[in-house]
């Protein structure tokens, strides 16, 4: 256990917080992931097991005006496009689900920026 790697922490610390979330159709989970060069983040109904709603650094729609702007710029413009979507499928609150990452730098500018779009959570 002592030699853990940085991923293995991370899975770890996600089992952990996912005992205690769990999104349903009327407060899905926000969940989001992280890797070096890219952010995803999806809106899942646990209960059903569907993902409503979707957007990442390598969205097609998105690629245009991803060209030249900084990691954390693009995680800003990713969490105002997936409050854009889920609203538009009828979604105002959701529950966060960091995935294990630390509620700073990109995790942080994706979630601020979907508060500001819309998203209640």
């Amino acid at each position: 256990m002592a030699n853990m790697n940085r991923t293995e922490a991370r899975i770890r610390r996600h089992k952990r917080v996912r005992k205690d979330i769990l999104g349903t159709a009327d407060r899905p989970r926000l969940n989001v992931f992280r890797s070096t060069a890219e952010i995803y983040v999806q809106v899942v109904d646990d209960q059903a097991g569907h993902t409503l709603a979707s957007a990442s650094s390598i969205d097609h729609d998105l690629r245009s005006q991803m060209k030249g702007k900084s990691k954390t710029e693009q995680a800003k413009l990713v969490g105002q496009t997936v409050a854009e979507r889920a609203k538009s499928k009828g979604i105002t609150t959701v529950v966060f689900d960091r995935g294990g990452f630390r509620y700073m730098g990109r995790v942080k500018a994706l979630a601020e920026s979907a508060r500001e779009a819309g998203l209640v959570f």
